[in-house]
């Protein structure tokens, strides 16, 4: 298993973004692929109450010709490529082939459907597509038992529709807005750091920002674009990666949870106050780092590891 995420996958996803490349954005995206311990809190909340707090985070942003302006459109499924045995990219076509999302970094999206009972079911997804790619937006879904969303996308086929609704912005990023940032997730919590990342380190000529990625996985097989993110921090000295793996760890990775030792071990000798900390995964993981998000639109309280040193509440946002 740990082959086929770590080379296998990656590489047919690699020839995906390089299509992505053909049809029209400027820098790509790597995919991402989903993850079967950790859930999320980016990539599903459950109940229409979440729904109506993501919605008054809506707003429309300019694109050459945006989708996505504050209300939900109907795309239609045009491909289905199966990653894992229970992990698949979802291709869905803008209404023009030159249409872009009008998504931003770091933003996600509102998915809606209507169950067996008439009743409406609506989730955040975070799209693994370049914001500037024309014509089409990937989703990459894991299919959870209990998850409502997941299993429709899972059940759909090339020609049925889907209603998508966004932008939802979550940190606009703009080159240098923070010189130092540490990202810290696990599992699929990697999806919004991963939009950081990519849109900085492809941005090099502008953007200087120095990056620290902390990212905790209960496996090996669980790494998401493990050889992505090694390729990034090869070529670029400003981008550094720590994996922790709680079970067999190879000797690329750090054996454990994300803890003190593997903070101070990535931060150095430099000062806690010079960062911008960005949190994204399982409730565990915010517990233990930086306590929860009270809403999408209240960050909470600051508590666990990044309190203990001193770091102030508006240094960190959690996703």
């Amino acid at each position: 298993m740990a082959s086929f995420f770590r080379t296998t996958g990656v590489s047919a996803l690699k020839n995906a973004s390089r299509f992505y490349s053909a049809a029209g954005a400027s820098r790509v995206s790597a995919p991402i692929f989903s993850n079967r311990y950790f859930v999320a809190s980016s990539i599903a909340i459950a109940g229409t109450a979440s729904y109506y707090a993501y919605s008054s985070m809506t707003s429309p942003v300019s694109a050459a010709s945006p989708v996505f302006k504050g209300d939900f459109i109907d795309l239609t499924l045009t491909g289905v490529t199966k990653v894992s045995h229970d992990t698949s990219i979802f291709r869905f076509a803008y209404p023009g082939a030159d249409d872009e999302s009008g998504l931003i970094t770091a933003s996600a999206i509102l998915v809606k459907y209507k169950d067996e009972n008439d009743k409406n079911i609506i989730r955040p997804y975070t799209p693994i597509t370049d914001p500037r790619t024309k014509g089409y937006l990937d989703l990459l879904v894991k299919v959870y038992p209990e998850g409502k969303a997941s299993k429709h996308i899972h059940s759909l086929k090339p020609g049925d529709k889907l209603a998508f609704k966004g932008p939802i912005i979550k940190y606009p990023w703009t080159p240098n807005k923070d010189p130092q940032i540490v990202l810290i997730g696990g599992g699929t919590g990697l999806t919004p750091l991963y939009q950081l990342i990519h849109e900085i380190t492809t941005n090099r000529g502008e953007d200087k920002t120095e990056i620290t990625l902390l990212y905790g996985n209960k496996t090996v097989d669980d790494i998401l674009l493990y050889d992505e993110l090694k390729s990034i921090a090869a070529k670029d000295d400003k981008f550094k990666v720590y994996f922790t793996v709680e079970k067999d760890a190879p000797e690329d990775t750090i054996a454990g949870f994300i803890n003190d030792a593997v903070v101070k071990k990535a931060i150095g000798d430099k000062d806690f106050k010079s960062f911008k900390f960005f949190v994204c995964g399982p409730p565990g993981l915010y517990n233990a780092i930086s306590g929860s998000k009270v809403s999408p639109s209240d960050q909470g309280e600051l508590t666990g590891l990044l309190k203990s040193y001193g770091v102030d509440k508006e240094q960190v946002f959690k996703f």
